[in-house]
Order: C-alpha cells, then sequence, then structure tokens
C-alpha cells in the first residue's frame, strides 16, 4: 500500500538537473471499467467540470514556458492543445528526464523477459570493466534497484557536475568511478549518471540497443512513434534524458501506467512494476516528496498523484483514483530557478484536478 505522500509544496524548489483541495465531488454513480492501482477506488464521476476547466485553460495560456497541455479522463482525451507559438502536437519534443520514468518500464519489460535479473542484481555483474575503475569495495553492492530509486551513493553526475560528464569519453565508466558520497541504498543522490547506467546494462545484458528496446517493447504495442536520441561516445543511448516524444504520446505511456500495465487488451509492463515504481523508495532534499523506481510519488490535494519530471517543466502527472492523466510539454530553455515548475503543479492541483474530482461535460471548443 501507498504510504501517504506529502502535498506539493507550495515555494518553487530547484529544478533537478538534466531533468486547492476539490470540494467532495457529487456522485454520479458507479463507473466501469475503471483501473485500481495500489488499493485505490476510482472516484465516481466522469468527465470534467466545465467552469473548472475553463479556468485552468485560462491560467495555463499565462504561463509563458507552457507550450502544451494534454488532459486524459478514463482513457479519453478531453483536451489538448498548443500555447504560446509552441511546437504543433504532431511534433516530438525533447521530455528531458521524464525519460527516466520511460526507462524504468523498459527495466521492468527487461526483468520480467529474463534479460536483467531483478532489482537485486549487482551492477558489476553486467559492466564489471566499466566498474572496476571504481576501487572502492562499495561498487560490488551496487543494485540495478539502487540505480532506480537514485540511490546509487556515487557522487552525482547532474547539477554541478553534468557537463564534465556528458564531456568525458565514456559516460559509463566515468559514472561509476565517481567517488561514493554514501552507502548504496542511504540516501537520495538524484543523478542522471545512474540511468544512464542503467541503459547500458540494459544493452551489455540483451545485446541490443536501449532504442530498439524502447521500440520493440513499447512503441509498437503502444502504437506510438520513439525517435532515435542522443548517444554516448560508445554508442549507449542516453539513459534518463533527451528522449523524444509528442505530448499525447506521452500520455499515452502515462495511461499505460494508469491503467496497471494493460492497455487496449494488451499486457505491456507488468502490473507488479507499476506496484513496485510507485512505492516510495527514498525522499528527495530538494522537494521532501517521495521517490519510486524513477517516478515522483505526491499529493494534489487527497489524491495520490504519481509523476514524471523532466528539466523546464516536461511533467507527466498520472492520478489513478480519478482515472486522470495529464501530460505538459515546455520550452526547455526556461530559466533556471524560475517559478514554472510551481506553476504547472499548481495547475493541476487548483483547477485539472479539482475538474476532475467534480465531473461534468467539458467539452474542448
Amino acid at each position: 500500500m501507498r504510504a501517504v505522500m506529502k502535498p506539493f509544496p507550495a515555494f518553487l524548489l530547484a529544478v533537478l538537473a538534466a531533468c486547492g483541495t476539490a470540494n467532495a465531488p457529487p456522485s454520479e454513480g458507479p463507473r466501469e471499467g475503471n483501473s485500481t492501482v495500489n488499493g485505490q477506488a476510482p472516484v465516481a464521476t466522469t468527465g470534467l467540470d466545465a467552469t473548472r476547466m475553463q479556468a485552468a485553460i485560462a491560467q495555463a495560456e499565462r504561463l509563458g514556458p507552457l507550450n502544451a497541455m494534454v488532459v486524459m479522463r478514463d482513457g479519453e482525451t478531453l483536451y489538448e492543445s498548443t500555447f504560446n507559438d509552441g511546437p504543433p502536437l504532431s511534433r516530438a519534443v525533447n521530455i528531458k528526464s521524464a525519460s527516466k520514468s520511460v526507462l524504468s518500464a523498459l527495466v521492468g519489460i527487461a526483468i520480467e523477459r529474463g534479460v536483467l535479473e531483478g532489482v537485486d542484481q549487482r551492477v558489476v555483474d553486467v559492466l564489471g570493466p566499466e566498474a572496476a575503475a571504481n576501487s572502492d569495495p562499495r561498487i560490488n553492492d551496487l543494485t540495478v534497484g539502487h540505480l532506480l530509486s537514485m540511490q546509487a551513493g556515487l557522487e552525482r553526475t547532474s547539477g554541478a557536475n553534468y557537463g564534465a560528464w556528458v564531456s568525458s569519453s565514456n559516460w559509463v565508466r566515468d559514472a561509476l568511478s565517481r567517488p561514493f558520497v554514501a552507502d548504496p541504498g542511504e540516501r537520495m543522490q538524484y543523478s542522471t549518471g545512474s540511468s544512464h547506467i542503467l541503459s547500458a546494462m540494459l544493452t551489455r545484458a540483451s545485446g541490443r540497443s536501449t532504442l530498439e528496446l524502447a521500440r520493440e517493447w513499447l512503441g509498437e504495442p503502444l502504437g506510438i512513434e520513439i525517435p532515435e536520441w542522443l548517444a554516448d561516445p560508445q554508442g549507449i543511448y542516453f539513459g534518463g534524458n533527451d528522449m523524444r516524444l509528442t505530448p499525447s504520446d506521452l500520455a499515452r505511456f502515462g495511461e499505460l501506467y494508469r491503467l496497471g500495465g494493460e492497455i487496449d487488451g494488451q499486457r505491456i509492463v507488468p502490473s507488479d512494476w507499476i506496484e513496485e515504481s510507485w512505492t516510495p523508495r527514498t525522499r528527495s532534499p530538494w522537494s521532501g516528496e517521495s521517490y519510486g523506481y524513477n517516478w515522483f510519488l505526491s499529493q494534489a490535494g487527497e489524491y495520490a498523484v504519481n509523476y514524471g519530471w523532466g528539466y523546464g517543466g516536461q511533467m507527466v502527472f498520472v492520478v489513478p483514483e480519478l482515472d486522470l492523466t495529464v501530460v505538459m510539454t515546455s520550452d526547455i530553455d526556461v530559466e533556471r530557478g524560475s517559478d514554472h515548475i510551481g506553476d504547472l503543479r499548481a495547475l493541476l492541483r487548483d483547477h485539472i484536478v479539482p475538474a476532475a474530482a467534480a465531473g461534468g461535460d467539458f467539452t474542448q471548443s
């Protein structure tokens, strides 16, 4: 069962590098076919309240960096639009560190298929030569689970260290050779290098690129396009950053998780992997929010929110109790330290979630 998460913080937190409570809704009778994830029963309303959604749209239009928004409820796209001269909805955009949530899905599928042994598998068992550059014996304790929960203990490759890391001749070896600042499994150290190590493990263990796996395991069954993205000097596709998806395709991915890993009658991600991914593992030192396996875990009013977060405001929010998936994409050049991420969270919390909780007959004009 999910622990109760802290509400969204009211103040804006520094963006991770590389990356009003609704009134009780009126009952509209029982709903059919709604998901139940982590024991959360769906709210018995349908649609979106028109007044609250119009307020949400008006607020979205005032957010300068916001480029697009997609709102889905119970599998139906009820609103999608671009803002502020953003690219057309048909164009794939850089989702930055929201890529980490997609990578987590690939790891879960790889474990189910026997490509990886499980979250307790040691990194050195797959990437021994690269890990050998680190003489600290704790490298032998580092596992897949530690990488997914950002508890590797290795010095971060994000933040001030990011530029030097991506300028190195071997990203995997550089990330693994960083000094330990904590024991594996201890405090959260958000680091894109940890995700890139996972991409290297997928590639080494499967004999195929992360791009190939993403297209076969997610793209084809979801019916979405996954364009090629950046690879490191050794040809390992960037794990945890720079993937490109259209806003609607990112929403389709969010829907997959909302539905427990099965969509259109096809099992894609193991349901227990989604449970594991949305189970608190650690807590962010910046926001105080919980973190699972490459998913942030929070609250919007009384409702649990699980979300992927990419730098600049590339967001995929899943609210299981409301059968709600919301995607927001933004300029990736948004000024670091701006209020934009807080504005996006408030847009969800104060407008969209109450619109879903109340329910209604909103239709996009």
